[in-house]
């Protein structure tokens, strides 16, 4: 048995937390118009369903990445492998995360990878040093969620 799965991210603007973790994480925003326009056309779903995000058509509220080297349907654009899907929410988030994704940066590239982050929206929380246990920065992406970069 093969287990597929995704990682649903709670969000208040998809397309924008999308861009930031595809930018972050060196993958690639799903493009799903070609299932938005057939849809339309055969009229399962309606103009007010859709919004458009940097040229394309996509589901209001909904956004996903995947990794560029796995594979995806032509059709839908959805990936089959490692993939982050966003989903708007009607409430904000109200506390720490329970479940966090960690960045592992190249040896003595941390510095570099904060900034990179920085540059595209995070911010730093904290740093931690446990000493032999570790070295690493907590940080939140732009709408807050909490990650860690070592």
């Amino acid at each position: 048995m093969t287990l597929s799965w995704k990682l649903v991210v709670d969000s208040t603007n998809a397309p924008a937390l999308a861009d930031f973790w595809a930018a972050a994480l060196d993958y690639e925003v799903e493009d799903p118009s070609a299932l938005v326009e057939q849809l339309l056309a055969a009229g399962h779903i309606g103009d007010e369903a859709v919004v458009e995000h940097r040229g394309r058509k996509t589901f209001r509220g909904y956004a996903a990445i995947r990794h560029p080297e796995d594979p995806f349907d032509e059709t839908s654009g959805v990936g089959r492998g490692r993939r982050l899907l966003f989903q708007d929410v009607p409430e904000g988030k109200s506390g720490k995360n329970r479940l966090h994704i960690d960045l592992h940066s190249e040896p003595d590239g941390m510095d570099k990878l904060v900034t990179r982050l920085e540059d595209l929206g995070a911010a730093r929380v904290r740093e931690v040093n446990k000493g032999p246990a570790g070295h690493w920065w907590i940080m939140q992406d732009p709408e807050g969620n909490e990650f860690c970069v070592a």
